[in-house]
């Protein structure tokens, strides 16, 4: 069983705010992420008549569990060093 740890982000709800919020909801994962996908998001949709949109919208969701999946594992990485660190005290 795996304990939470503060700081950590809910992978579900980066989700969640990503498939109804698109670009916006990604803000709760990755801000440099949500920034690039709204622009991106804006070129293809306008060039491609919102049919693109299609397309961009699994690639967020990919980017938001990529992101939250790696700032989780990197704060469980320093709460381990930490607790270690701890315990040798």
């Amino acid at each position: 069983m795996t304990l939470p740890v503060p700081g950590e982000k809910n992978l579900v709800l980066g989700l969640i705010l990503t498939f109804l919020f698109g670009p916006l909801g990604m803000l709760y994962a990755t801000i440099v992420g949500a920034l690039v996908m709204l622009v991106l998001g804006g070129i293809v949709g306008f060039l491609t008549a919102g049919l693109g949109l299609i397309l961009i919208w699994p690639l967020q969701m990919f980017w938001t569990w990529s992101a939250i999946s790696s700032h989780n594992r990197q704060l469980r990485a320093q709460f381990g060093q930490a607790v270690q660190q701890a315990s040798r005290v």
